[in-house]
């Protein structure tokens, strides 16, 4: 009899260590913009194709847009941390003040125009500043998206003073500081909020990515698209990629490994790559609408960039208010972009 238990037990134990083995996952991932649009087809259903395929299928990544499994794209990181999802695109920007080392590399001129060189210097960023901040949650890309523009319902700008009086769409605190340098009226509004701005008149344009336009309808709503010259963009916007924390280390070791394999400097440089992508594909949309597409000259562009060097200098003597060192986190931000200059092929002006 006691033989017989002997062999119950070992039976029971293999089953049990049998079922752990093949413990099958899924994560639910939330987003707030359309399925059809750059990251989502270049960079998030790419990475759960690869997660599910890398666990063999032991772990399935659902993929939710336009936020439908509830909240506001605001409130993403608390959604990913709380745990009523169990990891997300997140925009920490959308949060002013909330993570005010992030904004260094949300700076006017900060980033170069390859998304995917932006990125890898965010990543690098990150690491040194930022994990901290992020602790409550499981970061597993952080990345830039490509140079943003401005989008106008009526013509392009052509020089500065072309700015006073437009009301204009700003996506991040850095953003908005700049335009109302420029002599704009920003006003702060998530993605999904501005197709209905612009078709109400809410505002007379924003600034957003190439790679946007298509999804915004901004073929449509308006009617020019303008950068500025020269291999810096105008401004941009971090994101990270994350999951849940308790979530993440509650996976067996060798699905966590999975996770790591598909995270870091590469995941982030992939998701650049898909904005880069993007913002190609956009580019040539807006031109196949007939809208006008103009760059600005490099004499109007050194006047925004001196205008946005003004702003840098406020942004570090606030910083120094909050206990910060301001001038240390630009200086970091600088060198993490110029070390990854030229490590990547892609730019959005052709």
């Amino acid at each position: 009899m006691s033989f017989v238990k002997s062999l119950v037990l070992a039976a029971t134990t293999l089953v049990a260590a049998s079922a752990l083995s093949a413990q099958e996952v899924t994560l639910r991932f939330q987003h707030f913009v359309s399925p059809l649009s750059a990251n989502p087809t270049g960079f998030m259903q790419p990475w759960a194709d690869a997660i599910e395929a890398q666990s063999d299928g032991r772990i399935r990544v659902e993929l939710y847009p336009f936020m439908q499994l509830g909240g506001a794209a605001q409130s993403q990181y608390d959604l990913i941390r709380d745990g009523a999802i169990d990891g997300g695109w997140v925009i920490p920007g959308y949060q002013p003040g909330r993570f005010p080392e992030a904004e260094a590399l949300e700076l006017p001129f900060m980033t170069p125009k390859s998304a995917e060189e932006a990125s890898r210097a965010a990543w690098t960023y990150t690491q040194q500043h930022l994990m901290d901040d992020f602790a409550d949650v499981h970061v597993i890309a952080a990345h830039m998206h490509g140079p943003g523009l401005v989008h106008l319902r009526g013509p392009a700008i052509d020089e500065v003073a072309d700015f006073d009086g437009l009301s204009l769409r700003g996506p991040s605190r850095p953003a908005t500081l700049l335009l109302e340098e420029l002599g704009a009226t920003p006003v702060g509004m998530p993605v999904p909020a501005f197709p209905e701005a612009l078709a109400r008149g809410v505002v007379d344009g924003g600034v957003i990515t190439w790679e946007m336009a298509p999804s915004l309808r901004l073929d449509e709503l308006t009617r020019s698209h303008t950068d500025v010259a020269g291999d810096r963009s105008l401004y941009n916007l971090y994101f990270i990629w994350a999951m849940n924390r308790d979530v993440y280390e509650a996976l067996p070791e060798d699905l966590r490994a999975v996770i790591d394999a598909n995270s870091g400097m590469m995941a982030s440089a992939w998701a650049g790559r898909a904005h880069n992508e993007g913002d190609l594909r956009g580019r040539d949309a807006m031109a196949a609408a007939g809208n006008e597409i103009a760059e600005m000259s490099e004499e109007v562009t050194a006047e925004i960039r001196a205008m946005g060097d003004s702003v840098i200098a406020a942004w570090i003597a606030e910083a120094d208010e909050k206990g910060l060192d301001g001038a240390a986190l630009v200086q970091s931000a600088r060198d993490a972009m110029a070390a990854q200059i030229g490590t990547a092929a892609g730019r959005v002006n052709r």
